[in-house]
Parts: C-alpha cells; structure tokens; sequence
C-alpha cells in the first residue's frame, strides 16, 4: 500500500471512528503483557543513567514502547522478551493476563493500573542483571481511557462504571468497565490478551457502552 493510500485510509478511518465515537462506541485495544519500571529499576537492570530507547507511541499521548525487553521470573515458571513501556515510573509496575500468572506460577490479583499495594513480589531480569521486586504484579483492570470532550458528549464523568457489548463471532459484554477521564487521554478501551481472546478481537474493534 502506498503512502498516499495509507494517509487516505487513515483519513477516513478516523471520520468513521470520531461518528462511532459520538453513537457511543468505542475502540477496543488488546494490551498484552508488559512492565513499567521506575528510574531505579531501570538503573538496576541496565546501568546507572541509562535511556530507555523509544521505538514507537502508543494510542495514550506520551506513552510508548521500548526496544528494551526483560524477562519475569515466577516461582514455577519464567516469560521471556516481555516488552518495557515508557516513560518510566515512580514505582515499577509489571502487567500480565491470568494464563501468563499461572505460567509464573504466581497468583495475581485483578488491580487497577497503579494501585500495585499488597501485589505480589516478582524477579525482573534482564542485560544480565536480576531485579527482586518485593511488589508490582498485577492484573490489570479492564477500563477505559476516555477524553474530556468524548465524556461530555455522552454525559460520563471519571469513575463512572459502564458495561461494554462487542459484536463479533464470539459476542461479548463486558460488565462493569471503570471509565478513567482526563483531557490527557484519547479515548480507548483497554483489554488483557485473555479478554481479547474471549471475543476474538481482531484488527480495529468497537464495542457500544452500556450505562449501568
């Protein structure tokens, strides 16, 4: 595909997205497994000082995607090439599905983004280098990232609770999806890989909130 044609299809896929958007539809993305590392970690890990690379951005202004990779060590099994996510934070955060828990062999709580106290302790390695995190392991709440003029268009507030339904070959409603608002954000919605698999979430997907 040409660049042209590329620029041409994104042009009308945004118009599509921004008369969904207004209906009460939303884009579901599939996060798969990740870490956020706080400066120290990042120290740790790969040398005093050192600059995470950045490859790409991600959907959420100022987030982006690493080239670095790291490897998590649970007691009964380990996941490699596990992707860092920048910029970095305050306290290091590692998010996994369910299936990539019971690979770790770590019970992991189902936890909104940030909120990592009480979270299991987990090894990060990486460059030849192990990190013990006495916390940080999670499951992330499924949720949505929504702007302030999208939530005033369909008259929703930060920590509203909403049900999503996805129409696909493999139907789904999502209950009790907790909306995160801000003017920093771009609205979408955000799933773990065993919720995507769950409603065979394939290429770009919208799902049509439900208020509760």
């Amino acid at each position: 595909m040409s660049e042209q044609v590329e620029k041409i299809v994104d042009l009308v896929y945004k118009k599509i997205a921004a008369k969904l958007k207004s209906l009460g539809y939303i884009e579901i993305e599939a996060s798969g497994r990740h870490v956020h590392l706080s400066r120290q970690v990042v120290d740790e890990l790969f040398g005093k000082a050192y600059v995470l690379t950045h490859i790409k951005p991600l959907s959420q202004p100022g987030q982006f995607v690493c080239a670095e990779r790291v490897t998590l060590i649970g007691p009964k099994g380990q996941l490699s090439n596990v992707v860092v996510l920048g910029p970095e934070r305050e306290q290091s955060q590692i998010e996994v599905s369910k299936t990539d828990a019971k690979i770790l062999g770590v019970d992991a709580p189902i936890k909104e983004s940030g909120k990592i106290q009480g979270t299991p302790a987990i090894k990060i390695s990486a460059n030849g280098n192990t990190v013990d995190l006495n916390q940080g392991l999670l499951i992330a709440q499924r949720h949505i990232h929504m702007s302030l003029t999208d939530a005033e268009c369909l008259a929703l507030k930060d920590g509203d609770r909403v049900d999503v339904a996805v129409s696909s070959d493999r139907p789904v409603i999502f209950k009790d999806v907790k909306l995160r608002v801000s003017d920093q954000y771009d609205t979408a919605m955000h799933v773990d890989y065993d919720e995507a698999n769950a409603c065979n979430l394939t290429g770009k997907t919208f799902g049509l909130i439900i208020k509760t």
